[in-house]
C-alpha cells in the first residue's frame, strides 16, 4: 500500500515517524518543565515557599510567612545601620529562605540573637552557622551533625539560640572557638548524647575563664553536661531560665552592681550611729556595690512603693537580736526613701535610738501600716533563779520571752536568734540553762539552742494562725574576725572586697543545721531566708572601726583593738536581705501578697 494514501492515525503510528514525534514530544516538556522550576526560584521566597516548606531542612509547626524574626545590630551586613543609632533589622522567613539555600554543604550566613526554631521535626545535618565578633549563642539544644562555630576567634559568644524539640539524638557535635570563647548553658539533649565535644582553642570548657574572672565548670554526668558556676565579680550575667518561684535564691554569687545601694549613704535618719559607716568616715563605699544573684534564676529587685502597698494595713515585726535590728533599720529606710514627704515617716514613741532592747515601731501614714521591731536576743526568756548561794541568772529554755504579746498580731513576722549564744556565758553553759525549777550544772550551748528553738517552735505552733500570719526564720550572719573574736583582738578593718573562693567559706553553721531539724517536725509553715552563706562571702561589709566617729587618729588606732566583724554597714549587705525577703514573699503570694 502507498504510505502517501495512508490516514493521518495510520502516518502517526507508521516506525519512521514515532521515533521522530517522541523526540519532539520529550524536547517539549523538558522545556516546560525547566520553565516551571525557574519560576519556582523566582517567586520561591515569595509565593513557593509555604508550598514548599515540608521539602525544606527546617521546618515550623506555625505559619512560616507571618513568623518573624529580630536580630541584633551589631555586626550585622553592610545592609544594616551600626548599634550607634539602635536601629534594628527584622529578617522574615523570606529573607532565611533566600540566605540559606537547602544544600546541605551550604552555610547560614544570618546572625542569630535568641533565635528560636521551635517544634521541629526533621533533623538539623552538617549545618555550619557562622557568627561574627560580639554576638551571643547560647542555650542551644539538639543539633546534629552541625557545628556552630566563630572564625574570626574574637571571643564571641554564641548566646540564646534554641534548635528546639528535634526528634533525633545529638550526635558528634563539635563547638569549637577560639580562645576566650564562653560557650554557656550548653544543653545535649536527647537519648544517647554522644561523642560530644566542646572546646576552645582545642581545650575542654572545664574550668574556662573569660574575662572579668567568669568561670564556668562543665562536667559529664551520664549522657548529659552539667554546668557549676563560680563567683565572678562583674562577670557577664547568665540568662536565668528559672522562675525565682521555683528555684533556690538563697544559691548564687555576688555581682558588682553600680545601680546600688536602695538608698544614698547618709540619707536615712533612722540608722543607728554603729551601724552608720558612712557618717562614721569609712573612706571606701564599693561594699555597696554589689547585688546577689542566684544561680538559676533572677530575683526582682526590691520595689519600695510596691511592698508598701502590699503591706497597706498590715503590721510586720522583726524579733530577735541586733542583727535583726540591722535588717529592720534596712528595710525602715528603703521603704521611706520612696516617701516623698518623709515626714510622713515616723517612730510612734519619737525615739531616734534603738540600741536598747524593748518594741519600736515605724509607722508609714501614708500606708497605714508599721514596720516593728521587738528586741529578744534569745526568743526564750532571760530569768533568775535563787538558792542557797544567792540569786543567779539564767536562761529558760523552756519559755517564750514575755515580748511574746508584741507580735502575736502581726501579719508577718520575721524571727532570728544565735549571736547571743555565742557570748561566754552562754557558750560555757554552767549553772545557766534552766528547765522547769531545774537549773543544768552544764549543758552545751548546741543542745541548748536546739531546746531553746524547739519552745520557739511550740509556740509557734500553738499562736500563730498561719491562715492569717506568715512567719519567716532568718539565718545565721556570719562573722569575719581575723585573729581573735570580738572581745579578744579581732580584726576586719582592712577588707575591701568579699570573697571570690568558696574554698575560703566557712563550713554550715551547726546551729542552722539544728534549726533546720527543729523546722521539720513544725505544723505551722515557716519560710526560711537562708542567709548564711551570702553572708560568708561579704567579709568586707562589717562596720569594723567605723562604728563611731573618731577625734584623733589615737582614738582610732585604739579601735582596731576591739573591732565589730559581726554587724554590718547600712546601706550594705542587709539591704540583700530584705530584697529576699520581698522576693520570698513574692513566692509565697498569699492575700495582697499573691502575684
Amino acid at each position: 500500500m502507498d504510505p502517501k494514501k495512508l490516514a493521518l492515525p495510520d502516518q502517526v503510528l507508521s516506525p519512521r515517524r514515532k521515533v521522530v514525534s517522541g523526540l519532539v514530544l520529550w524536547i517539549g516538556a523538558s522545556l516546560i518543565i525547566l520553565s516551571l522550576l525557574l519560576f519556582s526560584n523566582s517567586f520561591k521566597g515569595r509565593v513557593v515557599a509555604p508550598l514548599l516548606q515540608g521539602f525544606n531542612t527546617v521546618s515550623v509547626n506555625s505559619s512560616f510567612v507571618s513568623w518573624r524574626f529580630s536580630f541584633p545590630t551589631t555586626h550585622l551586613p553592610s545592609s544594616v545601620t551600626s548599634n550607634d543609632t539602635g536601629a534594628k533589622e527584622t529578617y522574615s522567613s523570606e529573607d532565611l529562605i533566600a540566605k540559606a539555600p537547602d544544600a546541605d554543604a551550604s552555610q547560614v550566613q544570618v546572625l542569630v540573637k535568641k533565635f528560636h526554631l521551635g517544634n521541629s521535626t526533621e533533623n538539623v545535618k552538617n549545618r555550619s552557622m557562622t557568627v561574627d565578633e560580639g554576638t551571643v549563642l547560647e542555650q542551644t539544644q539538639e543539633a546534629k551533625g552541625g557545628n556552630i562555630s566563630d572564625p574570626s576567634g574574637n571571643g564571641s559568644v554564641l548566646d540564646g539560640t534554641h534548635l528546639g524539640n528535634f526528634s533525633d539524638t545529638v550526635k558528634n557535635v563539635n563547638l569549637p572557638g577560639e580562645e576566650g570563647i564562653l560557650i554557656r548553658n550548653f544543653s545535649l539533649t536527647g537519648d544517647g548524647c554522644k561523642d560530644a565535644n566542646i572546646s576552645t582553642a582545642g581545650k575542654s570548657l572545664t574550668n574556662s575563664s573569660t574575662e572579668n574572672n567568669t568561670v564556668v565548670k562543665y562536667s559529664d554526668k551520664g549522657n548529659l553536661l552539667h554546668k557549676e558556676v563560680g563567683i565572678y565579680p562583674g562577670g557577664e550575667e547568665e540568662n536565668q531560665n528559672a522562675s525565682f518561684e521555683t528555684c533556690n535564691i538563697f544559691d548564687g554569687r555576688w555581682v558588682k552592681d553600680d545601680s546600688k545601694p536602695y538608698y544614698p549613704a547618709g540619707s536615712c535618719p533612722h540608722i543607728d550611729r554603729d551601724f552608720n559607716c558612712y557618717l562614721n568616715g569609712r573612706p571606701d563605699d564599693g561594699f555597696v556595690k554589689w547585688k546577689w544573684q542566684p544561680n538559676e534564676c533572677n530575683i526582682p529587685s526590691l520595689n519600695a512603693t510596691d511592698f508598701l502597698e502590699r503591706l497597706r494595713g498590715q503590721k510586720l515585726v522583726f524579733v530577735g537580736d541586733s542583727l535583726n535590728r540591722n535588717m529592720w533599720e534596712s528595710l525602715v529606710c528603703i521603704l521611706r526613701h520612696s516617701i516623698r514627704n518623709k515626714k510622713r515617716v515616723y517612730e510612734i514613741s519619737g525615739r531616734r535610738e534603738f540600741k536598747k532592747k524593748g518594741f519600736y515601731a515605724f509607722r508609714f501614714e501614708d500606708y497605714n501600716c508599721t514596720v516593728d521591731f521587738v528586741g529578744s536576743p534569745f526568743l526564750v526568756r532571760e530569768s533568775s533563779f535563787n538558792n542557797k548561794n544567792g540569786t543567779f541568772e539564767t536562761l529558760r529554755l523552756d519559755l517564750m520571752d514575755h515580748a511574746t504579746k508584741m507580735y502575736q498580731d502581726a501579719d508577718i513576722i520575721v524571727f532570728n536568734t544565735g549571736h547571743w549564744w555565742t557570748h561566754e556565758k552562754t557558750s560555757r553553759g554552767e549553772d545557766y540553762y534552766q528547765e522547769g525549777n531545774y537549773v543544768h550544772p552544764r549543758l552545751k550551748v548546741l543542745e541548748a539552742y536546739r531546746r531553746a528553738l524547739l519552745t520557739w517552735a511550740r509556740w509557734v505552733d500553738k499562736n500563730i494562725d498561719s491562715n492569717q500570719t506568715l512567719v519567716f526564720f532568718r539565718g545565721y550572719s556570719v562573722t569575719h574576725f581575723r585573729g581573735g573574736q570580738w572581745n579578744s583582738g579581732g580584726q576586719c578593718h582592712k577588707e575591701t572586697e568579699p570573697i571570690f573562693n568558696a574554698a575560703y567559706l566557712a563550713k554550715y553553721p551547726s546551729k542552722m543545721r539544728a534549726f533546720e531539724h527543729v523546722l521539720l517536725d513544725m505544723k505551722s509553715p515557716v519560710i526560711y531566708l537562708n542567709i548564711s552563706r551570702l553572708t560568708d562571702y561579704r567579709k568586707d561589709g562589717h562596720p569594723s572601726i567605723y562604728r563611731m566617729q573618731y577625734k584623733t587618729a589615737e582614738e582610732q588606732i585604739a579601735a582596731e583593738r576591739s573591732q565589730d566583724c559581726s554587724h554590718w554597714c547600712l546601706p550594705g549587705v542587709p539591704d540583700t536581705w530584705n530584697e529576699l525577703l520581698y522576693a520570698s514573699l513574692l513566692k509565697a503570694g498569699r492575700g495582697s501578697w499573691r502575684i
